[in-house]
């Protein structure tokens, strides 16, 4: 007699499996993300830099971000049967032209648009890189190393852009994009398997074993994908305005600048808590407890902000995150081997990257200051882990060794 109550996901090894792959895909995914990871420095950038306001800076990060969410979409439509190869080749000539016209058209409206183009690129970029991990054996390892490469790359990125022009950052981005060109030829061009399903091995009740097929419902890779716009709603705000909330609240510039660094650190320790607690207790009850835990943090800082609480939320922050992305793109990884709705998931942090900078500076435009910020973010939190809630309780009753992976 079979029980789900001993029973597990099964992985194959697949043709994304090799250590070129991987190694090219990180790579790219690190220069993609780019901008997304770098925000809080950016936008402080175009502020000093180049004159923009608050609400501007908001607009210009949402466009960036968003582009990011239109190419991985339209990525989405194509990956499954088109070479990856040409889709980089395209990526990379978009989001090069975009910041090199950057250098010469400064004004907002001009930055606008081309954000909006580069972020195109990126989306492209990331997609394809995004599936290729998502379409190795182990989706969870795969991506907890690109979050691990994360944790250096926020760090290193929050060290040297501040020391750099705005033209400087530019030619950062686009040198990248230029360099990953040498490897083109390690990313394999399609994948094999494009079902929509999982392998579970069963155990007996007289210790002998057996695999089954399940077909996992279509919701199950959509509410990922929509409580990943939710959580990104508070990722892309926070981000976007942490620094400058900080500053408002006149501490000093130095030490918020170290303490970007710094904290962005924490972030390594993330990623090895993760895999050691989603070995332990899978994937989708650490992200239910990650997400409340993100929406007390948020939450706190509209009380009032101050130097202990800034302290407080930048660590706890840079530490939790992490788990929030290993977790959700595992999720989808487990059951998509087509690459098409992991190409979706840069979609959906763009899109949340859209929706949560704009929010923001449309809270700020109305007066509302940073408090009504950080209230939105802890919302948009919540709202994310009942999604996510919604379709575990689902998955316990359908599909257990599912709701439960790692």
């Amino acid at each position: 007699m079979k029980t789900d109550e001993h029973a597990h996901l099964t992985h194959h090894r697949t043709v994304f499996d090799g250590w070129r792959s991987i190694s090219i895909a990180l790579y790219m995914s690190l220069v993609g993300y780019g901008v997304l990871v770098g925000v809080p420095v950016i936008s402080t950038a175009w502020v000093t830099l180049l004159g923009f306001t608050e609400v501007e800076v908001g607009r210009v990060a949402g466009a960036d971000l968003g582009g990011l969410a239109i190419g991985a979409i339209l990525t989405a439509l194509v990956v499954a049967n088109m070479n990856r190869r040409v889709l980089v080749l395209v990526s990379v000539a978009i989001a090069v032209g975009a910041n090199a016209a950057c250098l010469v058209m400064v004004n907002y409206e001009q930055v606008l648009w081309l954000r909006l183009i580069a972020g195109i690129g990126s989306g492209i970029y990331t997609a394809v890189a995004i599936a290729t991990l998502g379409g190795t054996s182990k989706p969870a390892r795969a991506f907890n190393l690109m979050l691990f490469a994360f944790a250096f790359s926020q760090a290193l990125e929050m060290y040297f852009l501040p020391r750099l022009s705005m033209n400087g950052i530019y030619l950062v981005f686009i040198g990248c994009y230029v360099f990953g060109l040498l490897f083109l030829h390690w990313i394999p061009p399609r994948p094999v398997d494009k079902s929509l399903d999982v392998e579970i091995d069963v155990e007996e009740s007289d210790g002998a074993h057996h695999v089954e097929h399940r077909h996992v419902p279509a919701y199950v890779p959509w509410l990922v994908l929509g409580a990943m716009v939710a959580t990104y709603i508070n990722i892309g705000a926070y981000w976007t305005y942490i620094e400058l909330a900080s500053l408002a609240s006149e501490a000093s510039p130095t030490w918020v600048s170290q303490l970007l660094v710094y904290t962005s650190f924490f972030s390594i320790v993330g990623c090895l808590v993760a895999t050691v607690i989603s070995n332990r207790f899978g994937l989708a009850r650490p992200l239910l407890m990650t997400l409340v835990l993100q929406a007390i943090i948020v939450g706190m800082l509209a009380g009032g902000i101050n130097n202990t609480n800034i302290l407080i939320s930048m660590f706890s922050f840079n530490f939790l995150w992490i788990f929030v992305d290993v977790y959700q793109m595992s999720t989808v990884a487990n059951v998509d081997h087509s690459g098409r709705f992991a190409a979706l998931l840069p979609g959906a942090q763009g899109l949340g990257q859209i929706l949560g900078p704009n929010l923001a500076a449309s809270i700020l435009a109305a007066g509302l200051g940073y408090q009504g910020v950080f209230i939105m973010c802890a919302l948009a939190s919540l709202t994310g882990m009942l999604i996510y809630l919604f379709m575990y309780l689902r998955l316990r009753k359908t599909i257990p060794a599912l709701a439960d992976a790692s």
